[in-house]
């Protein structure tokens, strides 16, 4: 008897319930969430749009609007589909899925696709488009190429590099007219995406976009003090308001000085190595795209908690809380992985493959969880 797909992707990640790091995500997991992406990359319906009209001239079809990132569902879905493709390829390319994976993504990144894709952003009216979510997930997948050391790799680097500029200069345009964060849980947030393109500018050197993120996330997060992360989660979350602005802030302070602005920031963080203090999110409904929401956020979260952890001094007492409600995060978020539902199995793999092979984290792994 054939088990059904899901329940094969479900068993595939039901062991990672520690911290994996590259070297150690099982083959049969890497394969299952590869599958994912390599599934919707490609598929164009259903699909939501959001777009900016001039004249009927643009009412046409996803793929010819965006021809290198039309799948999943929408754009940044998209997106973050190929960086999943690439990650595990790159951390895994003898695996079986790689040839697969290659050819998808040679598929998308072409020249021709590439430069219609920079010329859509940069049309009049569109200085919002995927702006942050969106825009900082194109230049996790520019960073996740370029550490690539892979002939093909550097093909694919050299096509996306005008469209990865356009990003960078959209944002950067951006940035110094921000008054103020924006502290929801979805795509608009401010602390997530900064997060990710302050990697992204670290890992190409961009020295500009590095100071500019620092001054404007400490600007905008330094004097943050008793987040009410007792408000959290909003009904559609995937994203933490709280700890991702403590995620954030982690990338830009020394360890002594972030345990002291995460003293004044989550105050109540316990002491006693609990995991309960933060309560796991709950989905009523898997093929509601909104209320799926927060099988990602679980997600996020351990990720999140675990790179709070791993900005702390080694010895500091709240990590084993941390640690232990990023656990139990991570098993229900991972649990909830399946692809049963195109609701979520259009981006939750990404979430996951960011999670398990340890993306947003530095340095060495951490002790496993008990």
């Amino acid at each position: 008897m054939r088990l059904p797909k899901a329940l094969i992707l479900a068993a595939a990640l039901d062991a990672l319930s520690v911290p994996v790091f590259a070297e150690t995500l099982p083959a049969d997991a890497a394969a299952r969430l590869a599958d994912l992406a390599l599934e919707c990359v490609h598929k164009e319906y259903a699909n939501k749009i959001a777009h900016v009209m001039d004249s009927d001239a643009d009412a046409q079809p996803p793929r010819k609007l965006t021809p290198a990132f039309y799948g999943c569902y929408d754009w940044h879905s998209a997106v973050h589909g190929h960086w999943l493709l690439v990650r595990l390829t790159r951390l895994q390319p003898e695996a079986p899925f790689a040839p697969r994976a290659r050819g998808a993504l040679a598929r998308s990144l072409s020249a021709e696709n590439l430069a219609n894709e920079a010329a859509y952003l940069g049309r009049e009216g569109r200085e919002t488009f995927e702006r942050p979510y969106g825009l900082a997930w194109l230049l996790a997948l520019a960073l996740e190429l370029r550490e690539w050391d892979d002939p093909q790799a550097r093909a694919w680097v050299a096509v996306l590099a005008p469209l990865e500029r356009a990003a960078v200069a959209r944002l950067a345009a951006w940035l110094p007219k921000l008054a103020y964060p924006i502290r929801e849980g979805e795509h608009n947030q401010t602390a997530f995406a900064f997060g990710l393109v302050l990697d992204w500018a670290r890992g190409t050197g961009d020295r500009g976009m590095e100071d500019l993120l620092v001054s404007r996330t400490q600007a905008l997060y330094a004097a943050d003090r008793d987040c009410p992360i007792g408000y959290e989660p909003s009904g559609q979350d995937f994203l933490s308001p709280c700890l991702a602005e403590a995620d954030l802030m982690r990338r830009i302070l020394p360890p002594a000085r972030f345990a002291r602005w995460l003293k004044a920031f989550l105050p109540r963080i316990p002491r006693n190595g609990s995991g309960d203090w933060l309560a796991v999110g709950v989905v009523t409904d898997r093929t509601d795209g909104k209320l799926v929401h927060l099988d990602g956020l679980n997600l996020s979260r351990a990720w999140m908690l675990e790179g709070i952890a791993s900005g702390l001094p080694a010895d500091d007492p709240r990590i084993p809380a941390l640690r232990a409600a990023a656990a139990r995060h991570r098993s229900a978020g991972l649990s909830a992985v399946t692809g049963e539902s195109y609701a979520g199995g259009h981006w939750l793999g990404t979430f996951a493959t960011y999670l398990v092979t340890a993306r947003g984290i530095a340095g060495t792994p951490w002790p496993a969880i008990p």
